[in-house]
């Protein structure tokens, strides 16, 4: 007898004319055995929208309220984990690269860095609201399909929001580079103040400079033992720690545990997604894409 996996995922590479504002789209299944949830605790990532169509989630970040009820969420960029339950249910996601949360959200990333919210209540995303609706009136149609209304919605119908920085892909792309650099480095390598660093971080990735280099590392590091486990802690950390000591410091900061801790949780929902997420995309994770050249 074959045992249905409690979660599968699929995830849809945006066509090029999107492929600057989105990491990905995608779709997924949770499907625990009945009476049962699935919890998990996500890792810090950029902006997210999710849609739910059967039983919604519960989902925290930090010390804020807990958002459940809610079948249009989104999420802002996060420096700490998202706690997530949630039972039997279909879901829409969209994962925005920074530029894309300027252009469609149109907010600074700052004023809903480690915050979830409620779609329909929320006036700053009442904008998403057609998305939502055309997805769940179209639930019985194929991933393929739901793909192509993702793709028509933001190519024709969500409302763009000012005019394009390019220093948001510059920035995106200093971020991402092996050896990361300073903030003092990473100023020099954008061509900007340190101060306007500052400014431009907080609007456009929600976190000052220090914070997200920081979090580049410290996903890298954890990146690596996810999809590899027998590396344990210490062979998948990043080569910019100073000692092991440095490394667990982070894991408070971003995952709010001891690695050990993290390492004997079941990951029911990032385990899937991380695999599935590599094999298609070829990046297992948000932080860790590169922006494509416009």
């Amino acid at each position: 007898m074959v045992t249905k996996q409690p979660v599968t995922a699929r995830f849809h590479k945006p066509s090029e004319d999107l492929a600057g504002f989105f990491t990905s789209f995608y779709t997924a299944e949770f499907a625990p055995v009945p009476g049962a949830l699935l919890t998990d605790r996500l890792h810090p990532e950029w902006g997210g929208l999710r849609i739910f169509d059967g039983e919604t989630p519960q989902s925290q970040i930090g010390v804020h309220p807990v958002l459940a009820d809610a079948d249009l969420v989104l999420t802002g960029p996060s420096s700490g984990p998202l706690h997530f339950t949630i039972g039997r249910t279909h879901m829409w996601g969209i994962g925005f690269l920074p530029l894309g949360w300027a252009t469609f959200v149109g907010q600074p990333a700052a004023t809903y860095a480690n915050t979830v919210h409620n779609g329909r209540t929320t006036n700053d995303f009442a904008h998403f609201v057609p998305l939502a609706d055309q997805l769940l009136e179209a639930s019985k149609a194929s991933a393929a399909d739901h793909f192509a209304i993702m793709e028509e919605f933001f190519l024709k119908e969500a409302p763009r929001f000012g005019n394009l920085d390019p220093r948001i892909q510059t920035i995106h792309t200093a971020l991402i580079e092996p050896e990361l650099p300073d903030v003092s480095e990473l100023a020099e390598l954008c061509g900007v103040h340190p101060r306007t660093l500052e400014r431009l971080s907080l609007r456009y990735f929600g976190f000052s400079p220090k914070l997200l280099l920081r979090r580049q590392r410290f996903m890298r590091s954890l990146t690596r033992y996810m999809l590899d486990p027998s590396l344990r802690w210490i062979g998948a950390i990043d080569s910019h720690y100073v000692d092991q000591s440095h490394f667990v410091r982070d894991c408070h900061d971003f995952l709010g545990m001891a690695p050990s801790e993290y390492a004997g949780l079941d990951h029911p929902i990032l385990a899937a997604f991380m695999q599935e997420r590599k094999r298609v995309l070829g990046s297992p994770v948000q932080t860790l894409d590169a922006p494509p050249t416009l």
